[in-house]
């Protein structure tokens, strides 16, 4: 766009020396001297490329001066082909008017914008008609640039092609609008540009940017659809540099600006608004030339496993609670969101631009509609405005009312004012940050009854949020350095805040029942969407995010106006935000001491609905596909038997009472077969008819029975659950030593996770294991294909026909990316969570071999494994497993449970994998 200065150009390529050398080899070698320039011109990009990588290494963030300098190596090399090809391969003394060629750069090239491993993409224009002699030098030089290794991508037409196809393919037009002369006929060139901006562009203004845009949107969609995906793609991705190119275009298209700066000219960007263009588009090149050197290719997708590499290579070092990467991360997402910024104000100017021309024009072109006011704003068309240069100078607190004027009443804000905001938000200090009426303000914008979402969003790219709330602007742009959350802290609260105010208007009660009814029962709903705002707001201080948010909303809250009591809930549903999901998602909800621990802990029924709230829109806002159908039996099972108790005082029934109660809900569900529980019952141990759902115990007896009919020594049933969004696999045989571990590998090796797994062995010695599985994507099986996979792996793994270990150690990662992030086994006892059994939580990097290794491991620990709870948080695996020892009895000697951790450490370990995949 603007073209960089590159210093000490010799340096990087000596165009001069080169001629002269590719001259000598003309003159010793005649026509086969062909192979020795491709040779000296291929060491010179290489050595080009060297110093340009040697230059980026000593200037990590100089973008515009790298990418530049790809740009006039390939220019250079270029020039010397063309020179080359014309005077010694093809010479020709007297040419015609029509033997004429000009070289023209476009695309990113044409703007001077490459990185180490960018398409060269080149038009060649001839006159009116092409000639033997242009079809031999053009097709001459693709075959030297190819030879050299360059990726080209290359066009040959004359003028009237050139104009004929412009006008009918947008990615043409685009990549003609960067042309830029290369070499050649510069007449010809000229031409071109004459007539491609009077027969091309010229009246097609308004139709190109409403093209354009709508590409931009497909393009924001295929990447994500938002510049906070914590693995985004640097060209293409929102906020990356192709929106910061969409800007140039349209600015090009209407006001043929020759460069960026002149978008200030034309009243398109302020002064300071272009500097921001300018430091984003730098340091977002400058990471797209680290990208292309370290991968050695065409690479634009920021992963995880490059960014650790690209934050050291540009210097970020660890600070107190963030580490290098996640400060790199951070400062990558607020150039993102300045590039955002800037699209809005860029592309609702344009739209104001046009509109006035629409005015000016036809029957009413004399009428000027007026601005009606509102509180003091300007409304027109539908946007609201401030009345003066001096609006919010004057009275800052306007900042955060004219937002709460947007939502409340379904305003846009207009462009100019977006500005002004922008640029007199550093007004919001203490005293406004402590006015009650400013925070009276922000609290009905949170909690605002429209679409709070969209209008913090703009708040948030403003810069008011962050000046207004410090301690949400400290999570700015804050990355988590895991796979599980796909967004940035900031994004996913705001996130949760849409949602929750989509639950409240009733747009999600499909997915979330409990929900869209408990939102109308809760006391306070301000206190809800503070809590929602809050629960992430200490991230990346160094500690205990929940602990020490406890203490941001004790200090927060009656700022924004809160009541004593309304605190009070807030800072317990921050320190308590993670404890809901951690008991559905890990522990056994059938075990009554979970129950009980869990209600101990939230104590009343109040703090259990705004509980369930915040906990629905946390997960669900982390990402796409994070929330599912069995995350929402849980945690409404987890709900539905806590409100019981905390509503009673105690849990209704005692044990012999509630097994009883099982027992005739089975027997109805069994209808005319209800004879088999008189038959089989006493079989089954209370604690079986505690764990299980009745319509489970069901369909277990009729297989057992089905079994004993057929004299089956092993049994294997797979129903597709559609309430649990998983699917059923209950297996039934003769109980012996390994069972567990060779089902679970059997399951792995078919392709599917296990999510929930419960383990019985009856009274007389057969075992009925029931396992809830999904695919890897989070989806149920139902294909009877798929099915009879499962049946046939177990059936496998029981009868020894495949060797389990070596098999599941070679299937690959769930996510395959997860090997850049150091991840160190854990394990943890818990003694006190049950009063039966031994809890033993494991958490260490998620694989298909993990819960078949780890179950080996109890077995070879003589442990009986009661049941399982399996949880993935991105990368990572929570296994949970209820035990005891063959007795029956907890695990509590001390040199005992050290010897169980040291055997599941090394079965969950990287070298433990790693020695498997070589056996």
């Amino acid at each position: 766009m603007n073209q960089a200065k590159i210093p000490k150009q010799r340096a990087i390529i000596d165009r001069r020396a080169l001629a002269g050398e590719i001259s000598s080899l003309v003159d010793e070698h005649g026509e086969k001297a062909r192979s020795a320039i491709v040779a000296l011109l291929r060491d010179a990009l290489e050595a080009g490329r060297a110093e340009l990588a040697k230059r980026l290494a000593e200037k990590p963030a100089s973008g515009h001066e790298c990418s530049g300098g790809q740009a006039f190596l390939v220019d250079q090399l270029v020039r010397l082909l063309y020179d080359h090809v014309t005077q010694h391969v093809f010479p020709s003394a007297n040419r015609s008017k029509n033997e004429r060629i000009a070289v023209m750069a476009v695309g990113g090239y044409g703007r001077a914008e490459m990185a180490p491993h960018s398409d060269v993409d080149i038009a060649f224009l001839t006159p009116a008609r092409r000639t033997p002699w242009c079809e031999q030098v053009i097709e001459a030089m693709l075959y030297f640039l190819w030879d050299m290794g360059l990726q080209v991508g290359h066009s040959s037409r004359t003028l009237d092609e050139m104009v004929r196809m412009a006008k009918e393919d947008l990615t043409i037009r685009t990549a003609l609008l960067e042309g830029r002369y290369l070499w050649g006929d510069r007449e010809l060139y000229d031409e071109s540009a004459r007539r491609f901006f009077t027969e091309v562009v010229h009246g097609t203004e308004r139709q190109y940017i409403s093209e354009k845009l709508a590409e931009r949107d497909a393009r924001h969609k295929r990447m994500g659809d938002s510049r906070y995906v914590v693995e985004p793609n640097v060209k293409d991705g929102k906020g990356g540099l192709r929106d910061l190119h969409t800007l140039y275009w349209i600015g090009k298209y209407i006001h043929k600006v020759r460069s960026a700066a002149d978008l200030i000219e034309v009243g398109l960007l302020t002064k300071q608004e272009y500097k921001s263009f300018r430091r984003a588009e730098a340091f977002l090149l400058a990471v797209r030339c680290h990208l292309h050197i370290l991968t050695g290719r065409a690479e634009d997708r920021l992963t995880f496993d490059l960014q650790r590499e690209i934050a050291t290579r540009m210097n970020f070092a660890d600070r107190t609670g963030k580490s290098s990467v996640e400060r790199f991360m951070q400062f990558y997402f607020i150039q993102a969101k300045r590039v955002g910024s800037l699209t809005g104000i860029f592309l609702a100017h344009i739209d104001d631009q046009f509109a006035k021309k629409r005015s000016r024009k036809g029957f009413l072109a004399a009428f000027t509609a007026k601005a009606r006011t509102h509180k003091g704003y300007q409304v027109f068309g539908g946007k609201i405005g401030a009345p003066g240069d001096d609006w919010f100078r004057d009275d800052p607190v306007r900042l955060i009312e004219i937002f709460q004027i947007a939502e409340e009443e379904g305003f846009e804000i207009h462009p100019d004012t977006m500005r002004q905001i922008d640029r007199d938000a550093v007004h919001i200090k203490g005293p406004i940050r402590k006015d009650p009426r400013a925070n009276a303000l922000f609290l009905q914008l949170l909690a605002g009854r429209n679409d709070p979402e969209t209008v913090l969003r703009w708040m948030n790219e403003a810069g008011v949020f962050g000046k207004f709330v410090p301690d949400f602007g400290r999570v700015n742009s804050q990355m988590q350095f895991d796979m599980y959350h796909h967004y940035t802290v900031d994004e996913h609260t705001i996130r949760a805040i849409g949602l929750l105010s989509r639950i409240e208007k009733g747009e999600l009660t499909d997915d979330h029942p409990r929900g869209a009814r408990l939102i109308h029962r809760v006391a306070s709903r301000r206190a809800i969407y503070v809590a929602v705002l809050l629960h992430d707001i200490a991230k990346g201080r160094g500690g205990d995010h929940s602990v020490l948010g406890e203490q941001v909303a004790y200090e927060l809250c009656p700022r924004f106006g809160l009541t004593k009591g309304e605190t009070a809930m807030v800072a317990w549903l921050v320190r308590a935000h993670l404890l809901m999901s951690a008991t559905a998602f890990k522990r056994d909800l059938a075990d009554p001491k979970t129950i009980e621990d869990f209600v101990g802990q939230v104590q009343s029924q109040e703090r259990l609905r705004n509980l369930m709230l915040l906990t629905a829109v946390d997960i669900r806002a982390v990402g796409p596909g994070t929330w599912n159908s069995w995350k929402g039996q849980l945690l409404g099972e987890l709900y539905d038997v806590s409100q019981e108790r905390l509503r009673l005082g105690h849990v209704r029934h005692g044990r012999n009472e509630r097994i009883a109660a099982t027992k005739a809900l089975v027997r109805e569900q069994l209808g005319d077969k209800a004879h088999l529980i008189d038959e089989y019952g006493d079989i089954y141990t209370d604690s079986y008819w505690l764990a299980e759902t009745d319509d489970v115990i069901a369909r277990n007896i009729v297989q057992y029975s089905v079994a004993q009919s057929l004299g089956e020594q092993l049994s294997i049933h797979c129903e597709y659950e559609e309430e649990r969004g998983a699917t059923l696999v209950s297996v039934i045989a003769a109980d012996h030593p390994g069972l567990f571990y060779r089902i679970a590998g059997g399951i792995h090796l078919a392709g599917a996770n296990i999510i929930d797994a419960r383990i019985h062995t009856m009274r007389n010695g057969w075992a009925v294991d029931n396992f809830l599985i999904q695919d890897p994507v989070g989806a149920p099986f139902y294909e009877a294909s798929q099915l009879e996979r499962i049946k046939t792996a177990i059936s496998d793994a029981l009868a020894n026909r495949v060797e389990l270990a070596p098999k599941l150690a070679k299937r690959p990662l769930p996510i395959s990316r997860s090997k850049a992030f150091n991840i160190q086994p854990r394990v943890i006892f818990d003694n006190s969570a049950s009063n039966r059994f031994t809890v033993i939580e494991v958490n260490a990097r998620d694989r298909p071999a993990l819960l078949n290794r780890l179950a080996r491991a109890l077995f070879e620990s003589q442990l009986i494994v009661h049941s399982a709870h399996i949880t993935a948080y991105g990368e990572r695996a929570a296994d949970t497993f209820y035990v005891t020892d063959l007795m029956g009895e907890k695990i509590s000697a001390t040199e005992r449970l050290e010897n169980i951790e040291a055997e599941l450490l090394d079965a969950a370990s990287d070298s433990r994998q790693a020695e498997l995949e070589s056996a």
